[in-house]
């Protein structure tokens, strides 16, 4: 199982991190990939400067926003699922 781990702390969460994860929920369902992949949430990754920090299997994601978690969920979770 893929796990994503997402940073909800509060500089994070001020950048979008609740929008995020439902993004990230809704792209797992949407994919069929809920038996597959893991969202977990963590208070900090660490990486407050990098926006919403987020993690795959323990290797840093790009910086996640609202606006960009569709491109990034194809281009780094799918290929691993």
């Amino acid at each position: 199982m893929l796990v994503i781990t997402l940073c909800v702390g509060s500089s994070c969460y001020m950048r979008g991190a609740h929008q995020v994860a439902e993004a990230i929920e809704r792209n797992i369902e949407h994919h069929g990939l809920t038996a597959k992949v893991e969202l977990q949430g963590a208070f900090c990754l660490g990486r407050c400067l990098d926006g919403v920090a987020a993690c795959l299997d323990g290797q840093p994601l790009p910086r996640l926003t609202p606006t960009n978690i569709d491109e990034v969920f194809a281009r780094y979770i799918l290929k691993e699922a």
